[in-house]
């Protein structure tokens, strides 16, 4: 883990956690595949009930999010993403096991997630449990015109 690292929540559209948020997918999603929002899809889900924004950070310098929506006892986990230069030091499970502890802590039974099958990430999904449900063909389009599949994972939350 590293040392300071700090995680802070935020409920609402409140525009500093989504530069900060911004700052990072900027860097985070590689633009071959699309896969990076916009501030306005951010602030338009950011205003959603049960929706919250997880911020990582030592002291001023922001290293990754996570973006969770929830409904009733289900959340999904929209996005995740660590800046390269702090890839590979935990901010990415940190902000996982935060996230399903924030839910746990709502009383949400169960998390899903869509991800690119050929996303890094998936082994750090699995790692926490989370299980294979389906998969999309062709669901991502790259901004080459290639598709890409998408992996449905799911975990369900214990008490």
């Amino acid at each position: 883990m590293i040392p300071g690292l700090t995680l802070d929540i935020h409920e609402d559209a409140e525009r500093n956690a989504m530069a900060d948020a911004m700052d990072v997918m900027s860097q985070a999603f590689d633009p071959a595949y699309g896969e990076a929002w916009t501030l306005s899809q951010l602030a338009g889900v950011m205003v959603m009930p049960g929706t919250w924004l997880t911020i990582a950070r030592v002291d001023a310098a922001v290293l990754g999010f996570a973006l969770v929506r929830s409904v009733l006892d289900e959340c999904e986990l929209l996005l995740l993403a660590v800046h390269p230069l702090w890839r590979g030091r935990g901010v990415g499970g940190a902000l996982l096991a935060d996230s399903l502890a924030t839910a746990r802590r709502r009383g949400i039974k169960s998390m899903n997630l869509e991800v690119r099958s050929s996303n890094n990430a998936i082994k750090l999904y699995e790692n926490v449990g989370f299980e294979y449900v389906h998969r999309r063909p062709g669901y991502y389009r790259g901004q080459d015109g290639q598709l890409h599949d998408a992996l449905s994972l799911r975990i369900e939350i214990l008490e």
